[in-house]
């Protein structure tokens, strides 16, 4: 239906346009037969003019710039050191840990390194707006690698995929809960009746996990409490920052990120509770891409930390490494995934 309208409203709009040229025309024409042969010259400059300016009009009209343009929510440019467009080609997903825009920030300078030391591939970085749509691609196969989050990485093991490697630092990979230094909450059940933000429903670090802590420290977070899935962490933050909710929940790598871009807007918060750690987000690699490919690019990742270039695209993410990893590292994600939907919530 909003093809049809476009379509009908493209066509009205050319008739606009071909009536008032016509009309511009003919009226110039009646002068013209009055005037010397300069001035049916300067007529005919006019309604080139006049046809100039209605196609400009055209153009400039949101439904003609939207068939030109993506919107800016749809922020996906790729990362390539060099045109390999007639190379196999590999896309490269990562899971909503800042918005796209963000993400191409922090993600791209690493697979133009790929790129640029696997030139036999063409390696695609692409991003994703949400938890849902990331899902969507990730379950059905769309990417050749990925790097989800952990509850993610499990759920691969079930839709082809295989884990390779992962993120470092598994002390980081943890939930933390924040609140406004001014808010008078000192206590777990000072949440009741308040609303609380996370990311997603599926997030690890930043929603299952600290529900569960606010479970098991006398919050019945189907009951007691809102829960409101904001779309990203940088929105858990702010939903804190501006008062909309009590309490926030993120994880420790956005909120250092957020405090050293926002120093005074972080000043005004708090790191109330933190969850145990768990194994941090995974790598992993469709299990038809050919070895030599996976290995090559595994090795890469692996050895960032050892030279200079590496280790300061490592800064950004902040990660100190990626460490080798295989689909039995999990295990531990496993259990907890198994706990929580026994006794918090379930999970689809």
């Amino acid at each position: 239906m909003i093809e049809i309208l476009r379509r009908y409203s493209l066509i009205t709009l050319l008739l606009i346009f071909n009536f008032t040229v016509s009309a511009d025309a003919s009226l110039q024409s009646v002068t013209d037969k009055a005037k010397t042969t300069q001035t049916s010259k300067e007529g005919s400059e006019h309604q080139e003019a006049a046809i100039t300016k209605w196609w400009k009009l055209l153009l400039d009209l949101p439904l003609l710039a939207g068939w030109n343009k993506q919107s800016d929510d749809i922020y996906e440019p790729s990362f390539s050191a060099q045109s390999k467009s007639k190379l196999p080609k590999y896309i490269i997903g990562i899971h909503p840990l800042h918005n796209p825009k963000r993400l191409f920030e922090v993600y791209g300078p690493i697979v133009d390194f790929l790129n640029a030391n696997i030139p036999e591939a063409d390696l695609v970085l692409e991003a994703s707006r949400n938890y849902e749509e990331f899902d969507r691609k990730l379950y059905s196969g769309h990417f050749d690698f990925a790097m989800p989050n952990p509850y993610q990485t499990v759920n691969t093991l079930k839709h082809g995929y295989r884990v390779f490697g992962k993120m470092a630092d598994d002390d980081d990979f943890r939930g933390i809960i924040l609140v406004r230094r001014d808010s008078g909450i000192n206590s777990v059940t000072d949440l009741k009746g308040k609303a609380v933000s996370y990311p997603a429903p599926t997030a690890l670090a930043a929603t299952m996990m600290p529900q569960y802590y606010l479970h098991t420290h006398g919050i019945d977070i189907n009951r007691d409490i809102e829960n409101r899935y904001v779309g990203s962490q940088e929105s858990s933050i702010i939903n804190v920052l501006r008062g909309h909710v009590a309490a926030g929940a993120t994880w420790p790598v956005p909120w250092k990120t957020f405090s050293r871009e926002n120093p005074q807007l972080a000043a005004q918060l708090e790191v109330k509770w933190k969850t145990e750690p768990l194994q941090n987000n995974g790598w992993v690699v469709r299990k038809d891409v050919p070895t030599e490919i996976a290995t090559k690019l595994a090795a890469l990742l692996f050895n960032l930390d050892r030279h200079e270039q590496g280790r300061e695209m490592l800064a950004h993410i902040p990660v100190t490494r990626f460490e080798p990893a295989n689909d039995d590292s999990y295990g531990p994600v496993q259990a907890f995934i198994t706990t929580f939907i026994k006794t918090v919530r379930p999970l689809d």
